[in-house]
């Protein structure tokens, strides 16, 4: 990550694409604060290690961009394109990019902390290594995502799309899995006591097989068949 000392630093700016590719003339990465990227389209410009911070970019089109280890702190962005974007080591804090559009993104090592994901589409992104903390999936799609061995703490994939994925040996802390669709998904080894596992069925238990669950979302499972656990 780039030293804010080292950077230009634009506040409360509009931002248009022309703006963007002016401010790469210049080596040193930007950073921009309070700034409205709203509808820009910086589709396929290479601004890695740009720093956003209470940036509003809803409906912003950053399609094929390159975003390497680029900070987004606080920022708004509903409906943001990020479809193709290369945001390897990409940092995500207390943002809200709700429905935004990942599919093919390259997200590997990127993080998202204390973000609102609602609805967003991560379809085909490669996403080794990413992490989520704190932060809601709700409705997401991320069919076929591995969270192999990880630490899932508070991260809400309640009706998310999650075929396929690769839960084994993960860990969940205050998670919701409520309502998801997990058709195929992997947990072996997986410790599901901290996870919210309402909306699912008896008929869905072979789904964990292999994880380990708690007595009482087990007999919530029977609970399907009227049995009582005690």
């Amino acid at each position: 990550m780039n030293d804010l000392f080292s950077m230009r630093t634009v506040h409360e700016e509009t931002i248009a694409r022309r703006d963007a590719e002016h401010f790469l003339a210049s080596p040193e990465p930007v950073h921009l604060v309070d700034c409205d990227l709203q509808e820009a389209d910086l589709s396929g410009l290479d601004l890695s290690g740009w720093h956003f911070e209470r940036c509003r970019l809803r409906n912003a089109n950053l399609s094929a961009a390159k975003l390497e280890e680029t900070v987004w702190q606080s920022c708004r962005g509903g409906f943001t394109n990020f479809t193709g974007a290369f945001l390897g080591d990409a940092r995500f804090t207390a943002s809200d990019f709700n429905n935004s559009v990942l599919r093919g993104a390259r997200l590997a090592g990127a993080m998202f902390v204390h973000c609102k994901l609602t609805g967003a589409d991560l379809t085909d992104a490669s996403a080794f290594g990413v992490r989520f903390e704190e932060t809601l999936l709700v409705a997401a799609k991320l069919q076929g995502h591995s969270f192999h061995k990880q630490v899932l703490k508070k991260v809400d994939f309640a009706q998310a799309d999650l075929r396929k994925c690769d839960f084994r040996a993960a860990a969940f802390e205050d998670c919701s899995l409520r309502d998801a669709n997990v058709s195929g998904s992997r947990f072996t080894g997986a410790d599901l006591r901290g996870a919210d596992l309402g909306g699912f069925r008896l008929d869905d238990a072979s789904l964990f097989r292999g994880a380990t669950i708690s007595r009482e979302q087990a007999g919530q499972l029977l609970g399907e068949l009227g049995l009582n656990v005690r």
